[in-house]
């Protein structure tokens, strides 16, 4: 984890990073500051955690010290078990909501012998979650109470969501998350729902073979509200806010991997209304993207490159 300056400078890396899996899909995944982190410099972010039952997605925190060399008080909030043995398909990104709280995504883990448990109510795999920033279920979570639900449940039924966002005006989360072969999703996430997988998707397995029943709908299962086949490998996303580029008011942009350029969706009434491809003569797989303090979009790509987007 490093620090780079607006100038484009690149930092040495920060100490007291708790180890890091990084084997297969492992590594450091999301990252978000507090909105507090003027007073507190509190920073929160996940990450593949090997442990003796297995890997895990783990949450963490810690304050950026006044040298800005090293993070202090670091402590892995929450974990996202049970375990598994495989290295694919953690998710993740975190973020806060409007009420303090972090949302979570933690992936589905890829493998037939444990992606199923995103429809089990007991288990943390193929959800988004909600929690304290002391890592405890949040309060109002909508599984609280339920027999045999995990208390830290949001929705369930989730693959590999790499973005998570907040809309500007509704408050409401969107997601986006990557299908097998075919299938990607941008979905609106309700508290309590189901999306689905892997009973229902738009894709097929990487074998090209069908999965489960091969079905796209049942009944008490969401629809997203776009999804791509072709897949892009929706990554990081963020909602545009702000003047600077009226014509991007509250657009949702979208970092693409194996598309290899920004998605920029135009959303009315919770409905992609539009799709522009920008940066797509760049060839690089782009994996996150943010607004900075400046209103400008920031991107990061998987080749080492950060890009400032502005008029």
């Amino acid at each position: 984890m490093r620090l780079v300056t607006a100038a484009g400078q690149v930092g040495a890396p920060l100490g007291n990073i708790p180890s890091v899996n990084p084997s297969g899909q492992g590594g450091l995944f999301g990252l978000c500051v507090d909105p507090n982190f003027s007073v507190n410099r509190m920073v929160y972010w996940s990450f593949s955690e090997r442990g003796t039952a297995g890997n895990v997605l783990a949450i963490a925190k810690g304050s950026l010290s006044a040298n800005e060399t090293a993070l202090e008080n670091v402590t892995v909030i929450y974990r996202a078990t049970p375990a598994w043995s495989g290295t694919n398909q953690y998710g993740s990104r975190v973020i806060f909501d409007r009420t303090g709280n972090l949302l979570v995504s933690s992936g589905d883990r890829s493998d037939p012998g444990i992606r199923g448990q995103a429809q089990a109510l007991n288990s943390a795999i193929g959800k988004i979650l909600r929690i304290t920033t002391d890592g405890q279920p949040a309060p109002g979570n909508p599984f609280v109470g339920q027999a045999g639900a995990r208390a830290e449940l949001y929705s369930i039924g989730h693959r590999n969501q790499h973005g998570l966002a907040i809309h500007p005006v509704s408050g409401d989360l969107w997601e986006g998350e990557l299908g097998p072969r075919g299938g990607d999703e941008i979905n609106r996430v309700q508290p309590g729902a189901n999306y689905g997988w892997p009973i229902i998707t738009y894709g097929i397995d990487y074998s090209g073979q069908p999965i489960a029943g091969a079905i796209q709908q049942q009944n008490g299962m969401e629809q997203p509200v776009y999804y791509w086949d072709p897949v892009v490998s929706p990554s990081g996303m963020t909602f545009y806010k702000g003047n600077r580029i009226p014509e991007w008011e509250n657009n949702l942009f979208v970092a693409a991997l194996s598309g290899m350029h920004i998605v920029r969706l135009v959303i009315e009434n919770n409905r992609v209304t539009g799709e522009e491809r920008l940066l797509a003569s760049e060839a690089q797989r782009f994996r996150d993207i943010i607004q900075g303090t400046d209103n400008a979009l920031y991107a990061i790509t998987d080749q080492g490159r950060l890009y400032r987007i502005d008029r």
